[in-house]
């Protein structure tokens, strides 16, 4: 049996989990996360009971109970490299014995759903509407890192993807992984789009944003518009889908992204009042969860 020594699973004096500081009874199989901490309260306030709320660094977390559903919201911060955090200290909490440092002999499957805000990358891709990425492209490379990256990805999607961005070979490799089609189906219906989604390793130079700094590839973003792989186009840019898809698969964990689209880069427009929006998908996705 695999033994999980205190250098490589971290577990706090008191039973949590290092980082998110989190006991396994405090996790509830229903997940929701959002990058900002301060959303995790907002979701809350839905909840018609909380059990805990447990904070440590950007890591939030309220539990509760919302229509007879028990739901853990969770902050993630922002980017993959948090993810990566994230994801396995929920995977340690649910399926390993943090006192035996052992893996549990009954796998438990978690439920995730991501909650965020994005950039559209297509000009007719309106503000304010709710897009889920049906399949992520990870430009971060972190699942790279990991065993069985390839058979969680969709390689063909990769390589036509780097051959018409004409891939520069100092980045990271891309990978492409496909959301929960279940979870999919049941969160999005018709009030949503339904896309591709690359999770940029940075807001402004990955994404392509030039302020002071010219980019590498000043053409990166119209590449990315103009790309075709069958009948799919990139739809958006965010910064955590990729790794919450393709650690999720390799866990065994049930994912998906959706986000409130407040920027279009393509057409230079912008909403910072989101809020209205944020709320109302917030509603919509407990209602399906």
């Amino acid at each position: 049996m695999k033994h999980f020594p205190p250098s490589e699973l971290i577990v706090n004096s008191d039973g949590s989990i290092f980082h998110l500081h989190l006991k396994p009874e405090q996790l509830a199989d229903n997940v929701i996360l959002v990058g900002d901490p301060g959303r995790v309260a907002l979701i809350a306030e839905y909840f018609d009971s909380k059990e805990c709320s447990v904070s440590s660094r950007e890591f939030n977390t309220i539990t509760g109970i919302y229509n007879g559903k028990r739901i853990s919201v969770i902050s993630t911060g922002i980017g993959t490299d948090n993810i990566d955090i994230v994801m396995n200290e929920l995977d340690a909490l649910s399926n390993i014995d943090l006192e035996q440092r052992v893996e549990k002999s009954t796998f438990r499957q978690l439920t995730i759903v991501r909650i965020g805000t994005s950039g559209g990358m297509q000009p007719d891709i309106p503000l304010g509407s709710f897009l889920i990425s049906e399949k992520s492209i990870g430009f971060d490379g972190m699942l790279n890192f990991y065993a069985g990256r390839d058979a969680v990805s969709d390689l063909a999607f990769e390589e036509a993807m780097k051959q018409q961005l004409d891939w520069n070979p100092q980045l990271a490799a891309p990978y492409v992984v496909a959301a929960d089609a279940e979870l999919v189906n049941r969160i999005g219906q018709d009030d949503m789009l339904r896309g591709i989604t690359i999770s940029a390793n940075g807001f402004y130079g990955p994404q392509g944003r030039v302020l002071r700094l010219n980019l590498a590839d000043m053409l990166l973003n119209d590449k990315i518009e103009s790309f075709r792989y069958g009948e799919h186009k990139i739809t958006n840019y965010e910064m955590e889908s990729s790794a919450i898809a393709g650690l999720s698969k390799l866990m065994g964990h049930k994912a998906m992204t959706v986000c409130c689209i407040i920027a279009n880069r393509r057409v230079e427009a912008a909403n910072t009042d989101y809020k209205p929006y944020i709320e109302k998908l917030v509603k919509t996705v407990l209602d399906r969860l």
